[in-house]
């Protein structure tokens, strides 16, 4: 039986941008785990960067899992804990709002996961087509989907940029979840809201064909700075390559299922 298993490439970038002076945004780039993670954080010098560290330093431990599945338990484990040590740092900071967003991406063999909680991005380029994967937890997109304001309206709504979902900010994490099966070549890319803010669809869709994961990062942050960059910036672009493994016969692994079971 033949099956399909991937390697990747990473490029990674960020930067505090033109206007900020700090960069409360994180990363975390384990491809060798399965695990790619933008964190954005929000609360100041002290709270910003604290809760965007936490959670890269409790993903960090992940370790290796066994099944995707288990990936995704290790992942939500970690994410509590991170949410937990941020609400503590708050009640410390005398009860001040203090968290980040995530976005991240779980690969295991040719599962993926996609992972959210407030209005970090993930794309995936597909077969030329660029297409946005999660969905802002941001009022504006609320009244959106509800169909209270227009798309119009939404480019200029005063509140555009009020959240409504972050980690370390309430006891419970709430996160969302996109599952789906790896293609050969395609790529996806992580970002924080400094990048969207200034650049369009179509220009992360062009940055990201034909270049490699690193040159692509690298000019969507050109763009950026090119363009006022008036908050902090990363960006996170993984490449998948297919390389096949041949087993001697249909279920020599036991026959365990190992996808997330959402397709």
């Amino acid at each position: 039986m033949s099956e399909k298993h991937f390697r990747f490439e990473t490029g990674a970038v960020t930067h505090q941008g033109c206007v900020r002076d700090h960069n409360e945004d994180g990363f975390l780039v384990l491809p060798e785990r399965g695990l790619w993670l933008v964190a954005d954080g929000m609360g100041g010098h002290y709270g910003g960067e604290f809760a965007s560290s936490a959670i890269v330093s409790h993903l960090e431990s992940i370790g290796r899992a066994s099944s995707a599945p288990d990936l995704q338990a290790r992942f939500v484990d970690r994410i509590s804990a991170a949410n937990a040590a941020i609400q503590q740092h708050s009640r410390e900071s005398h009860g001040v709002t203090i968290g980040a967003t995530v976005a991240a991406l779980l690969a295991y063999e040719n599962h993926f996961a996609c992972v959210w909680s407030g209005d970090s991005r993930i794309y995936l380029l597909r077969d030329g087509q660029l297409s946005q994967v999660s969905r802002d937890h941001t009022e504006v997109q609320d009244l959106l989907d509800s169909g209270a304001i227009t798309a119009e309206q939404a480019e200029n709504w005063p509140r555009r940029n009020v959240i409504t979902r972050a980690i370390g900010v309430r006891p419970e994490v709430q996160l969302d979840h996109i599952y789906g099966t790896l293609r050969d070549r395609d790529r996806f890319l992580l970002c924080s809201d400094g990048l969207t803010g200034h650049v369009e669809d179509a220009e992360i869709r062009d940055a990201l064909s034909g270049r490699s994961p690193q040159a692509a990062c690298e000019a969507l942050l050109g763009l950026t700075l090119e363009r006022g960059a008036s908050d902090n910036v990363t960006v996170v672009v993984v490449r998948c390559a297919v390389k096949t493994l041949v087993t001697a016969m249909d279920g020599a692994a036991g026959g365990a299922a190992t996808g997330w079971g959402h397709r």
